[in-house]
Formats: structure tokens, C-alpha cells, sequence
């Protein structure tokens, strides 16, 4: 079977014969991405594109714009949109498992990363990524011929003529969970399942070891390099119900591959997802890539690791964050004005970190989850170490110097890692940039950059701390985190307030046209309307059966006082919550009063009342439950 299309193959010519060699690829789809994360899947017949390629490959297709959806930019009376491919990205054929063919193959599409275009516009996340691993590249090579000093903090390199290419590099690190369908989930032995740290890192039975097998070798047909599958933290125990059949199954799992350039690497995590899921369901197993399906057990992260390097005209690399003597320092003073950039910027890029509800539910106190922007370098330049409670962090290898990159912590599965790579991107410019311009020494920039509260920096907000080796949920307080490292959001609609709020960040956003006015307007009321649309018709649906499931339970025989009181406490907070009288409305029904009015300040200030509400709700009645000896259901 064929799985990937390689370079020297994506000629017209070449193609087209290998396409005719292998008649089970008989569509062709062009995988765009909207600023929502969505990507297209049409099914174009080969037949129909086969003997004109070269056309198809400059003028792509054109849609009126129904299958993407591009607020702001493509109108109802101006929707005509055209997807481009990318020869540049990374072909794959995707088989259909479940329809095979006359002659014993399974049908393929050949999947095509593409831009989509509008008034002749590039409009998509991809061409977003793309445009700042541009800008990078040109801008990194002009502050080395502006700064030729700079050639000396680095081994190997005496002028910026040298410099063939920069390479910025990423590679993601994919937490999902995988149920038996239909399986009712326990959350309390869940919860104590994690406490008791009993399903991290163990050894997986029945069909999820056997799904995760062939995940990790589907992934290497593909290209990826896998390099590890693994239980995460979250999980229980499942039943054995006959050879090798489990049930019950509810866990937590990780997959990793190899990083690669940057805008691959985000296209390689859609392609992921799809081939992952694929294998699991024909494995009788449902996965979800939500940040947060379950309240009070851990969350599904996908930690972004950043890298950046110089491609010399003799085919040397260089690392740029990693100084010339990895035990005097921690990085280069490109290292360190990167990773101040995304710090000093970082509420203009969470916006396209943490889009949805799912994703600020994940990000609380208690599960490792980050919620502050604070970084940790490690305890010593000798001694790498790694803080896993900090937003970002810097990975070091002393064996590896093209090991040092940065981790950042806060994107879950469904983050838009193109929009958000991007940003990072641009905000780690802004940062090397006032270092540069600074004129301080290495030194005298590692200092400053640990400086303490209410210190003056050149570039730093005065009143901020940005490193910290500590842990900073249990040696900070509340109060403290807030006050030294920013009050992170929490709604949607409060972080994507932050374009308003912070209107010099995104001018950093915005220089050489890499993100555009329209771009992040268009992205905002994207994403401003699905969070809208779903806290109304899909989060509160959601709670209201919630409600109507947490029913009486006790009998009037061995009732105590205490039952009595708790059931008394869990009907007043279910009425407050959702039933309406003659003179009172109940919180659902105030919040879609303020959606429907467009009062979305009111709707975000009660959402997290709501919020607060129903997990106090589902503590009362647990506690309630737990204190009853018969129970009537």
C-alpha cells in the first residue's frame, strides 16, 4: 500500500503515473483549515483531475465558501473560495478500512495539505503559520547581519552570509481518552484511581493495547517516526469479559512522534488525530481529543515543544537558544528574548491557546494543568530539570545542544496549533528584538530576566514575575499567583477580550502582515459565536439533565437528620440553577437572556457563577450519596 507521496513524485507527470499504478486512491482531498481548526475533506474523483495535474495543482478547486466558515471576511454575497495545494506539505493517502474493493485493496484518498484563498487572499490557518515561519526567517537573518557580534555567541559561524535557511521546529505531544461505548464513566474511582497514581505509564491490556500497537505502526507507514505510546495519568481498571475482551474501559493514553518544521508538524497532528481514531473505533473503542470530557479527573494536554536553528550553506545546524558553553548559562540571549517575547505577549496568543469551554476547564489548579504565565529555566545551568506546574519551560540536554527547546504546557488536543505557533512566532521576535536593541551582555540578560517583583526591566512589565523554580500551586497562594503572575481568564469570551484589552500586543501580532486586522477579527467572532452558541444550546442541555439525573435516593427507613439536611441543600441550589418562577428566573435562564441580548459581559460573569454552582451541585451530592445505606432509584 502506498502512504505517502514523496517529493520527487508530486510532479504532474510522475504522479499521474503513480496515481494510474495505484488505482484504490480514487479520490483526491484538499485538507484547508479554517481559523476555527476545521479542516475540509472533499472527495474529488481521480478521474477527473488525473490528466490535467499541473492545472489543478495552480488553480486547485473552487467552493462558494459553505464548507468553511470565514466570519468577517468571506460574506454570504462574496463567498467564493478557492483551495490552492501546498507542494510543499506532506501527502498522505488515507484508506478507507471499511470499503474494500473488487480486487482486495481498500479505497484511498489522497489527502493534500491546501491555502484557502478569498478575493485573492490567502484566509486559513495554514497560510496564518506559514507567513510567520517567513517572517522568522527573514527577520532572524537581518538582526545577524545587523548584529554581526551575534556570530560570535555561537561555534561554527563568522558571518550572516553563511546562513542558508532558519528552521523553526515543533512537535506536539497528543493526551486522549478511549472508552468502551455506551460505558457509564465512575468518577469517583476515577479520581482515587489518580490519586493513588495507579494507571501512569502502566502496561495496556486488550483491545487498547492492541489499538495502541496499531496506531504506533500506522503512524510510522505514514512517515511520522513514532517514538512512544503510553497510559497518562487518568484511568480505571477494566473488566475482562472473555480471551482478550475487555469492558469497562475507560483511559487515558498518550502517542508521541518525532518534531519536525513547524507548519508539517501542525499538519501532521490533524492527520494524527484521524489515523488514531481510526484504528481505535475498528478496535471497538471511542476517543475523544476534548481537553476536559470529565470533571474532576485530569484533562488531555498536548504540550507544544518550540524549537528554532540556523541551516549554514555547508549543511551545519546550529541551535539558536543553545549557548557556547552549555554549563555557563542557561541559553543565548536569542534563547532568552524568545522566551521573554511569548511571556511579555502571552495574552494575545492564549486566545488562540485556550478557545473553547472545554479548554479553560481544563486549565485549573490541581491537575498540572499551567494557568499562569511564569516559566522555569532549571535550578542550575549544570543541572537540567524540569517544573511541570509553569506555563512554558526550557528543555535541556547537556549531551545534545540541538536538544534545547521550550515546552509550553497550556494547549490541549483541539488548540489551533497553526494560529498558535504563529503567534508565538511573532511574539519571539518582539522579544529577540528588544534584547538585541537592549545592548546588554548574556549575563547581565539571565539576571534580569529573574528578576523579582516590582523590579524595573527594560522590556518586562515591572509589576510581574516570569520564572519561578517553585511549585507554583502549592507555594503560592491564590492571592500571590494572581498578583505576581497575571489573573488568567476564565471564560472564552475574558480571553478573547484580551485583542481589545491589550491593543499593543497585537500590534506585535501584526507586524509584516503575518496575522491582519481582519484575520484576528474574523477569528474572534468565530470563536465568539461558537462559545456563545454552545454554553447556550449544549453546555446548559447538558446541565439540566445533569440535574434532572441527581434524583431522591433515600427511603423514609434508616434516614438520618443529616440526609434530610443534604437533600434539602441539593433542591435549593437545582432550583436556583434552572427553575423559573413568577418572581424569580433561574441562572439558565438568565444566561440566555444575555446571550440572546448580546450582553456578553453579563453571560460571562454568570457563567462562571454557573460554573461554580454545578461543581459545588455535584460534591453535595455525592457526599449525600455516600451517606445513604438503601438507597430507592
Amino acid at each position: 500500500m502506498l502512504y505517502v507521496i514523496n517529493p520527487e513524485d508530486k510532479s504532474p507527470k510522475k504522479l499521474s503515473a503513480l496515481l494510474k499504478k495505484h488505482p484504490e486512491i480514487q479520490f483526491i482531498s484538499l485538507l484547508a483549515v479554517d481559523f476555527g481548526n476545521n479542516h475540509t475533506d472533499e472527495k474529488i474523483p481521480v478521474s477527473l483531475v488525473i490528466d490535467d495535474l499541473e492545472d489543478f495543482f495552480v488553480n486547485g478547486i473552487q467552493t462558494d465558501g459553505s464548507s468553511v466558515y470565514l466570519p468577517e471576511i468571506a460574506s454570504i454575497n462574496n463567498a467564493k473560495v478557492d483551495l490552492i495545494p501546498d507542494m510543499d506539505a506532506h501527502w498522505v493517502v488515507d484508506y478507507n478500512m471499511a470499503h474494500p474493493l473488487d480486487d482486495g485493496t481498500y479505497c484511498g484518498s489522497l489527502v493534500i495539505p491546501a491555502f484557502l484563498i478569498h478575493d485573492g487572499k490567502e484566509v486559513c490557518s495554514r497560510s496564518v503559520l506559514k507567513n510567520a515561519v517567513q517572517n522568522f526567517k527573514n527577520e532572524v537573518i537581518g538582526l545577524f547581519r545587523n548584529f554581526p557580534e551575534l556570530c560570535g555567541e555561537y561555534e561554527g559561524i563568522a558571518s550572516a552570509d553563511e546562513i542558508d535557511d532558519v528552521i523553526l521546529t515543533s512537535a506536539t505531544e497528543l493526551e486522549f481518552w478511549v472508552k468502551t461505548p455506551e460505558s457509564k464513566t465512575d468518577i469517583e474511582k476515577l479520581a482515587t484511581s489518580q490519586n493513588l497514581k495507579e494507571q501512569y505509564w502502566k502496561r495496556t491490556y486488550g483491545q487498547v493495547r492492541t489499538a495502541m500497537e496499531k496506531s504506533l505502526i500506522m503512524l510510522e507507514h505514514y512517515g511520522f517516526e513514532p517514538e512512544m505510546g503510553h497510559k497518562e495519568v487518568g484511568g480505571v481498571t477494566s473488566k475482562l469479559s472473555g480471551t482478550n475482551i475487555h469492558t469497562h474501559i475507560m483511559e487515558q493514553l498518550e502517542i508521541d512522534w518525532k518534531y519536525d518544521k513547524t507548519l508539517l508538524t501542525a499538519d501532521k497532528e490533524i492527520i494524527a488525530k484521524n489515523i488514531i481514531k481510526d484504528v481505535f473505533e475498528a478496535n471497538g473503542l471511542s476517543v475523544t481529543f476534548q481537553a476536559k470530557p470529565l470533571e474532576g479527573v485530569a484533562g488531555s494536554g498536548e504540550h507544544h515543544h518550540i524549537g528554532a536553528a540556523l541551516k549554514l550553506k555547508d549543511g551545519k545546524m546550529i541551535n539558536l537558544f543553545s549557548p557556547k558553553v552549555m554549563t555557563d548559562h542557561f541559553m543565548t540571549r536569542i534563547g532568552f528574548g524568545s522566551l521573554m517575547g511569548i511571556l511579555k505577549n502571552y495574552e494575545v496568543i492564549n486566545p488562540f491557546v485556550s478557545s473553547t469551554n472545554d479548554s479553560l476547564n481544563r486549565l485549573k489548579p490541581g491537575f498540572e494543568a499551567p494557568v499562569c504565565i511564569v516559566s522555569s529555566l532549571g535550578h542550575s545551568p549544570e543541572k537540567p530539570s524540569r517544573n511541570r506546574t509553569i506555563l512554558i519551560g526550557l528543555i535541556r540536554d547537556m549531551r545534545n545542544k540541538y536538544a534545547t527547546r521550550f515546552e509550553l504546557r497550556a494547549p490541549n488536543p483541539n488548540s489551533n496549533s497553526y494560529l498558535l505557533l504563529a503567534a508565538v512566532c511573532q511574539a519571539s521576535l518582539d522579544g529577540i528584538n528588544a534584547v538585541l536593541n537592549s545592548g546588554q551582555d548574556l549575563s547581565a540578560i539571565e539576571t534580569g530576566f529573574s528578576k523579582g517583583y516590582g523590579e524595573k526591566h527594560f522590556y518586562l512589565d515591572d509589576n510581574r514575575v516570569y520564572r519561578t523554580e517553585e511549585d507554583v500551586f502549592d507555594d503560592f497562594s491564590p492571592e500571590e499567583r494572581d498578583r505576581l503572575f497575571g489573573i488568567p481568564p476564565k471564560t472564552v469570551y475574558e480571553n478573547l477580550l484580551s485583542f481589545d484589552q491589550y491593543s499593543e500586543k497585537v500590534k506585535t501580532l501584526t507586524v509584516n502582515n503575518v496575522f491582519t486586522d481582519k484575520i484576528i477579527a474574523s477569528y474572534k467572532a468565530y470563536m465568539l459565536s461558537e462559545w456563545s452558541i454552545e454554553l447556550r444550546d449544549r453546555i446548559i442541555p447538558e446541565h439540566v439533565r445533569t440535574i434532572r439525573r441527581l434524583t431522591k435516593l433515600h427511603t423514609d427507613e434508616e434516614i438520618t437528620d443529616l440526609d434530610i439536611v443534604n437533600w434539602e441543600r441539593i433542591k435549593t441550589v437545582k432550583h436556583y440553577l434552572m427553575k423559573d418562577s413568577l418572581s424569580a428566573k433561574s441562572l439558565f435562564t438568565r444566561i440566555k437572556e444575555a446571550l440572546d441580548d448580546e450582553n456578553y459581559s453579563l453571560a460571562s460573569l454568570l457563567q462562571i457563577e454557573m460554573n461554580a454552582q454545578m461543581s459545588m451541585l455535584t460534591k453535595m451530592y455525592l457526599e449525600y450519596r455516600r451517606n445513604l445505606i438503601v438507597i430507592q432509584e
